[in-house]
């Protein structure tokens, strides 16, 4: 979901596409975890996410609910994200020793730290966040190898999809003030988006589009 930021003051001032080179390396990450901390509930997970997590680990999306998922409302949607746990407050996903358990699977946000999407004009484009990551000294990587996705144009087009789908729903719940209404959404979207199985054998954005096409005309 989108947040409200002052360019000049959370990025270089540059954006960048795939074939760009920009410094976010940090060495392979040696495992400070900082960023896997004190994030709140602000990593939201998307539908592509939850599909890695499943088909990756073996567990159905009911299953994470009960240590690292939980569910919060994103401008008005609710909608699962990363639970933060402990005195420490950190990724559910986290082992003693600082290190991702699910570093394969781990969602599209992670994967894109330090970077960001900024969303204009029905696209988006990544920037560099300046102050998130502490870890020195970095060196530059092209983009497309730091985000580590498959198929990423194709993944890029969902991401965009999805969005302004969420983005669309947002604005029409800005003009009801039927609660009722409100969850009936979100419960609609978690079930056809989240909660529904997607199949390990079929490919995902094939699942998606059917998912969405449904979604569309209700």
């Amino acid at each position: 979901m989108e947040r409200e930021i002052d360019m000049r003051e959370v990025s270089d001032g540059r954006f960048y596409g795939l074939r760009d080179m920009v410094r976010a390396d940090c060495g392979g990450c040696q495992g400070c975890s900082d960023c896997c901390r004190g994030m709140g509930s602000s990593i939201v997970l998307d539908p592509y996410d939850i599909f890695r997590l499943t088909t990756g680990l073996h567990r159905p999306f009911e299953d994470f609910l009960e240590k690292e998922i939980e569910l919060n409302p994103a401008e008005g949607i609710i909608l699962p994200n990363l639970k933060m746990t402990g005195s420490r407050e950190q990724c559910g996903f986290l082992s003693r020793e600082g290190r991702c358990l699910i570093h394969s699977f781990r969602p599209g946000m992670c994967r894109i730290f330090p970077l960001g999407r900024y969303y204009e004009n029905e696209s988006f484009r990544y920037f560099l966040q300046v102050h998130e990551c502490r870890k020195e000294p970095k060196t530059k990587v092209k983009v497309q190898k730091w985000i580590d996705t498959p198929e990423v144009k194709k993944n890029e087009a969902f991401i965009i999809e999805w969005h302004y789908f969420l983005k669309t729903l947002s604005g029409r719940l800005e003009h009801t003030e039927e609660g009722n209404y409100q969850k009936s959404l979100s419960m609609y979207l978690l079930k056809t988006f989240y909660l529904k199985p997607y199949e390990e054998s079929r490919d995902f954005y094939e699942q998606f589009r059917e998912r969405m096409a449904e979604a569309r005309k209700i």
